[in-house]
């Protein structure tokens, strides 16, 4: 009896630092030789991301969620299930994205702002993170960070 607790115990513990260890699938499109990118990509992977890079020379529609309009784009796409991650966001918004699973088509940190994940600098202030929703207008902020 004493034998099978044990065991049960074991397998218990090894179940919960298994599912501790499980990475969220990403795929980043990028430039060929784009360093900031390959940066970013290092990045999501020091935080729990398995990040496959797939270089593209035109980056327009690259992923079936890339209807993604010009003044929201980033100089990579990261497609995350069913979302699209558009430039250098830091992986805070990222997961509270994946959390809550909002009906948008992904968020933005658009162009490639100093001191964000992937970028050399210094952070000027919080970056606005915008919502990508499919629809004219100006983009929601999704967050600040």
């Amino acid at each position: 009896m004493k034998c099978l607790s044990i065991a049960i115990l074991v397998l218990a513990l090894t179940a919960g630092i298994a599912g501790a260890e499980e990475r969220i699938a990403a795929t980043l499109y990028k430039k060929p030789g784009c360093q900031c990118c390959e940066t970013y990509a290092n990045y999501l992977r020091e935080n729990g991301f398995d990040v496959t890079v797939l270089e593209r020379p035109k980056m327009s529609g690259v992923t079936p969620q890339s209807a993604v309009r010009k003044d929201l784009e980033g100089c990579h796409s990261t497609v995350i299930g069913k979302y699209v991650i558009e430039g250098h966001v830091p992986v805070g918004p990222i997961k509270r994205l994946l959390a809550e699973k909002p009906d948008i088509k992904g968020i933005s940190l658009p162009g490639m702002p100093q001191g964000s994940p992937g970028m050399s600098g210094i952070k000027q202030g919080p970056f606005e993170i915008l919502s990508i929703t499919g629809k004219d207008g100006p983009a929601p902020v999704y967050t600040k960070e």
